[in-house]
């Protein structure tokens, strides 16, 4: 294989926030930025669907996993649209907890 051929990142082989990011043009400030994006929507989606109130050790333990395993995310996010994904799901979500609470006013209206 040639090695010039294995470091260039072209448009068909990205991701469209991928290329957003930059990582066609500068790769490893690319990949630095695409790692931020997807932990910072991961931790968003966790938030929304998955989090329960833990004392602040289990939750520091159970961050520090989630922040190391978006790296490995965001090697396939370079690819494959993952940062995309989690901004479905967070929108799904967000989706969730706004009709959740709007039907959880109506009724608390409706009984008092």
């Amino acid at each position: 294989m040639d090695s010039k051929k294995i470091m260039e990142a072209s448009g068909q082989d990205s991701s469209p926030i991928a290329l957003l990011l930059g990582i066609d043009q500068h790769p490893v400030q690319g990949f630095f930025l695409l790692y931020i994006v997807i932990t910072i929507l991961s931790i968003i989606v966790y938030k929304l669907g998955f989090a329960k109130k833990l004392p602040i050790l289990k939750s520091a333990v159970i961050y520090t996993f989630l922040v190391i395993g978006c790296f490995p995310l965001t090697l396939f996010g370079i690819g494959l649209p993952v940062a995309e994904g989690l901004i479905v799901a967070a929108l799904i979500l967000i989706i969730y907890k706004v009709r959740l609470y709007q039907s959880k006013k109506a009724k608390n209206r409706s009984m008092g």
